[in-house]
């Protein structure tokens, strides 16, 4: 088959959806994604609005609905790469900078990332012995709140790819406990099937409320949902 992306719509524009087609260097599950960008009003959001990803509204509306971050916040985003979420973050908490409230946002990757204003920005796992430290260097001391979107690279076998987000939102649930202050939050992305009850059981046992929500930017047919702990109890 012929390679490059089609248009099939009405004459007006209306009910306009681009088809991808597949290519010699192209799989059929990269071409699918493809097109799920191109026909993504999220993504052409982000663009218009300068956001760095789609996933910049997800943590919109999770803050609308929760209301976890606060002028003059200390804030850590972990994975944060490209770093919609710090923009978010940054925003939120430096809202009343002006007035004395100067919060601090901290974003973490193993990536290299573009900096964004208002926020800090280490290239550095955060599983890394010396990471709680670090943080707690940029901060001036301990977190208020530890956001993470994190997902890694998947590999289209569900089984596998649900225990290896569960890995990511486990260690940063140990992460959290390491450089949260007491009363501060957990934000985190999981997937549903199962093996996140053991996580919930934890952060039921060191958070005062443990909530979920799937924001209305997370597409439907993905597994995801995110975990919304607050009021922790301080390090055991």
């Amino acid at each position: 088959m012929s390679g490059g992306a089609g248009k099939k719509g009405s004459g007006d524009g209306r009910g306009l959806k681009v088809r991808v087609k597949t290519a010699k260097k192209r799989s059929v599950s990269s071409a699918r994604w493809l097109e799920r960008q191109l026909n993504d009003p999220y993504v052409a959001k982000a663009k218009r609005e300068g956001y760095r990803s789609r996933a910049a509204y997800k943590l919109i509306e999770l803050e609308e609905r929760f209301h976890i971050l606060k002028p003059g916040m200390a804030v850590v985003d972990l994975g944060a790469a490209p770093g919609g979420w710090t923009q978010i973050a940054a925003r939120r908490v430096r809202a009343a900078a002006s007035e004395g409230a100067r919060g601090k946002v901290v974003a973490l990757d193993i990536l290299a990332m573009d900096p964004v204003p208002g926020a800090e920005a280490l290239h550095l796992d955060f599983l890394d012995a010396g990471a709680p430290a670090a943080i707690r260097r940029a901060l001036g001391g301990g977190a208020d709140a530890v956001l993470s979107d994190m997902a890694p690279p998947a590999t289209g076998l569900r089984e596998t790819d649900h225990l290896r987000i569960m890995g990511l939102a486990e260690a940063a649930a140990e992460f959290a406990a390491e450089v949260l202050k007491p009363g501060g939050a957990f934000l985190a992305k999981v997937w549903q099937g199962g093996t996140e009850a053991g996580l919930l059981a934890r952060l039921k046992r060191d958070y005062a409320s443990v909530r979920h929500a799937k924001p209305p930017a997370s597409r439907p047919e993905s597994a995801e949902v995110y975990v919304v702990a607050t009021g922790f109890r301080g390090a055991k």
